[in-house]
């Protein structure tokens, strides 16, 4: 078999594990919801709540700029920022292995003085605040769904297990630079990490920075806080819009399920799993399919097509093509690799 062959069937194979989960989703969709129900669902959507949860998505995204730029230490303009994240999400929606993040990293740093690693790393700090919230959420919701009584002395004991995970990693950023002489030491007697690696590794631990500063940390993760709160309105007007009548820690509940289900492996924009999690969520909370699978599509389709608007002006705007940042991640994965 040629090289090129081999390259080939190689691509392919990353593809393949998130298009089957996809696939599994999509299947499972089709086999256990009435879409001439969903359908009719939509069509009787009442409008006026559009309008607030579009206003809410634009809020969470502005919120979560400001949090990412106090990330980066206000190194680079706001707006710079806001257009870099909705390219993040573009090519989150339209490639694989959620190669986004990368793909933020990259355009960051080829229009900032940053590295690329550097940014990285804000984004690192960024989605391990994503992960607390979302366990937090979920873990506290759980047991108001099963109906445990000791559900706050439950969701306390999360927060404090969750508080502790951030206080690590604060302690992390405090001391990097014991870690960047242990592993100075280490790279004495072996030439290719201290040449190679070791310099990346300090770039990720100067983004890290930002953590040893209890100002810009705690502001980092208030507005990132915030970003969730309006994410949760979304939630909240387009449930109201078909007709649900929710309580507000459903909410929660709903977006810990979905956020972490979408971490795993899918198709480019969480085609298929983003609905299934959002639909098994509603559903144990007694949502009917229809209704939750309509909230789910309209939801989806607010994130695809406004970050999609931002991401494509900001691209046309630097100059760049979704194909040409393609092929300049995969230069990187290879060399990774290779």
């Amino acid at each position: 078999m040629s090289t090129l062959s081999r390259s080939k069937l190689g691509g392919i194979g990353r593809w393949l594990p998130g298009l089957i989960i996809s696939g599994i989703a999509i299947w499972l969709l089709i086999r256990t919801s009435n879409w001439q129900d969903v359908i009719e669902t939509i069509a009787v959507m009442e409008l006026e709540w559009l309008i607030p949860a579009v206003i809410c998505f634009l809020t969470s995204m502005i919120l979560r700029t400001q949090s990412w730029k106090i990330l980066l230490q206000n190194k680079v303009p706001f707006g710079r920022v806001f257009f870099t994240l909705n390219e993040g999400y573009l090519l989150n929606n339209v490639l694989p292995f959620r190669l986004g993040e990368l793909g933020r990293a990259f355009l960051l740093s080829q229009t900032s003085e940053l590295s690329g690693f550097f940014v990285l790393s804000t984004i690192i700090i960024e989605r391990t605040y994503d992960l607390a919230i979302a366990s937090t959420l979920l873990l506290a919701t759980i047991p108001l769904v099963l109906g445990i009584e000791s559900s706050q002395t439950i969701a306390m004991v999360v927060l404090i297990l969750v508080t502790l995970g951030l206080l690590a990693m604060f302690l992390l950023a405090r001391y990097r630079e014991v870690v960047n002489s242990k592993l100075e030491k280490f790279g004495l007697s072996r030439p290719i990490f201290r040449e190679k690696i070791l310099p990346r590794i300090n770039s990720i631990l100067s983004g890290f920075e930002v953590m040893t500063r209890i100002d810009q940390f705690i502001y980092s993760i208030f507005f990132m806080i915030l970003s969730w709160f309006f994410g949760a309105l979304i939630l909240y007007f387009l449930a109201e819009s078909f007709g649900v009548d929710v309580q507000p820690w459903w909410i929660g509940f709903v977006l810990g399920v979905v956020s972490l289900g979408i971490a795993l492996p899918s198709a480019p924009a969480g085609l298929g799993v983003y609905e299934v999690a959002m639909v098994g969520g509603f559903s144990l909370l007694g949502v009917p399919t229809a209704q939750a699978l309509a909230i789910a599509v309209v939801a989806h389709l607010i994130n695809i097509t406004i970050t999609g608007f931002f991401g494509m002006y900001g691209l046309f705007r630097d100059g760049e093509t979704i194909s040409n940042i393609y092929q300049q991640l995969k230069n990187v994965r290879y060399l990774r690799s290779g």
